[in-house]
């Protein structure tokens, strides 16, 4: 039960910013916080984690940038899954290391945890996606580095609960749909009054 909502946890972070539970992950990993099974080695090594940092700063500037943030993320919607699925599978302590033989990989049910931390960090990152453009018409663009520093600090958030206090990652989720919802809502009711203040 722990390790599925470790990996639930890590998946939702991987939503709203794909590097911060894969980098968590390898660092924590690198200094044996945590051990990775054996088909998830590989994110400890240390150029893949030069290369996930350079990837997390891109990232991290290119999300506050009004329109810059809407092509990113059309750009991460694949990247962002991917990492949900690697996150989820990585963190339940799945083994697979026949990943490279993709009929083992699949007769085995490997793929069955990997499939669900995709369409968990899909599903975060489609409430990101529907928020964001709402916010930066509603706000001018003054919403968008708001947003992307909040969003990166739920992330990280996120990612501490599900290796620090899994049982905590139920709330953490809840957090996560109120504060979307009272977001789309906000922006909803802005874009509303800035076109009634245009039509008048």
């Amino acid at each position: 039960m722990l390790e599925l909502l470790t990996g639930a946890g890590l998946a939702a972070a991987a939503g709203l910013n794909a590097y911060i539970p894969l980098l968590a992950m390898g660092l924590a990993a690198r200094f044996d916080w945590i051990g990775l099974p054996s088909g998830w080695t590989w994110l400890e090594n240390e150029w893949v984690l030069v290369i996930l940092g350079v990837l997390f700063v891109i990232e991290v500037v290119a999300d506050k940038i009004p329109a810059v943030d809407s092509v990113n993320d059309w750009i991460q919607t694949i990247v962002r899954p991917a990492s949900g699925g690697i996150v989820f599978a990585g963190g339940i302590g799945t083994e697979t290391v026949a990943v490279s033989d993709p009929e083992s990989f699949f007769s085995s049910g490997a793929w069955i945890p990997v499939a669900i931390g995709i369409a968990l960090a899909l599903l975060v990152h489609l409430g990101k996606m529907a928020v964001r453009p709402l916010a930066n018409v509603a706000t001018a663009g003054l919403a968008a580095p708001v947003l992307s520093t909040a969003e990166d600090g739920a992330s990280l958030g996120l990612v501490a609960l599900a290796l620090l206090a899994p049982l905590l990652v139920l709330a953490g989720f809840t957090l996560l749909v109120v504060g979307f919802v009272l977001l789309l809502r906000s922006a909803r009711r802005r874009r509303r009054e800035r076109a009634a203040a245009s039509a008048a």
